[in-house]
């Protein structure tokens, strides 16, 4: 199927519940097609990610988000309420669309570098610390998670269990830049997921197919044999064991649910 003809929306839109919409970047506009997360608390919603295209008409995420937070003020009316549009990490596929917000009122775009994200968070040189960020009667945990990305954060969200990973575990290729800082982290995300209730694990990206090991090639835009994004904590697991089964090996390591790429 050529791209070319998707006709697909130029962004999916799931409410998970009526306070959580997951969104999904049309393959069409871009093959990362990164999945976005919407969370609203009683005094200011989260945007997590911005995608991977600038250009509001062919993504257009501020009307999209606009949208939906009306629908939700609809439901839940009040006076002033804040837009914060923070991220897993700095790279291009997820801060994109960030100049979409540059001049929308009421709205906080933080930086996505590691200094600024860690600074607006609260994060301290102890990672294995989590931030707190309170939305208004919703508490996300933020952990610091680098090894794919040095700025790279996983928020935990106790309303949905959603543990929101980035592209630091995913149904597809995990690109390690650092070896050792991303063994620390996957450690950090288990122990934290064994003392939490965590209902999901969710990545950014879906790149695996339903055949154990068999990931779709890089550029992809039709994937109609997708596993879903959800993945378990015990999949967590198996991403433990396979960093430290592959320890610092530079290359590709398949494994049934996902790929470690190590830097060369």
């Amino acid at each position: 199927m050529s791209a070319k003809h998707n006709t697909d929306p130029d962004l999916q839109v799931h409410w998970h519940d009526d306070t959580t919409v997951i969104l999904r970047q049309n393959k069409a506009i871009d093959y990362e097609a990164p999945f976005l997360f919407l969370l609203f608390g009683h005094e200011r919603a989260m945007l997590l990610d911005t995608g991977a295209t600038a250009d509001a008409a062919l993504f257009p995420l501020r009307s999209t988000v606009d949208d939906l937070v009306d629908q939700w003020l609809q439901r839940h009316p009040r006076e002033d309420y804040e837009l914060l549009v923070l991220h897993t990490h700095s790279h291009g596929d997820h801060v994109a669309g960030d100049g979409q917000f540059a001049d929308r009122p009421g709205t906080r775009v933080v930086g996505a570098d590691r200094a600024s994200v860690h600074r607006h968070l609260g994060l301290t040189p102890d990672l294995d610390r989590p931030a707190l960020l309170d939305l208004g009667g919703r508490v996300v945990e933020c952990i610091a998670s680098p090894g794919h990305d040095a700025a790279a954060v996983t928020y935990f969200d106790a309303r949905t269990g959603f543990l929101l990973t980035g592209d630091t575990v995913y149904p597809g290729r995990l690109y390690v830049e650092d070896p050792a800082a991303y063994a620390l982290t996957i450690d950090r995300l288990v122990a934290f997921a064994d003392t939490h209730p965590v209902s999901h694990v969710l990545g950014c990206h879906i790149e695996m197919s339903t055949t154990p090991g068999e990931d779709y090639p890089v550029r992809t835009t039709y994937q109609p044999d997708e596993p879903p994004l959800e993945m378990t904590v015990e999949q967590l697991r198996d991403v433990q064991r396979a960093v430290a089964e592959v320890g610092d090996r530079p290359g590709r390591h398949v494994f049934d649910d996902f790929v470690l790429h190590l830097d060369g």
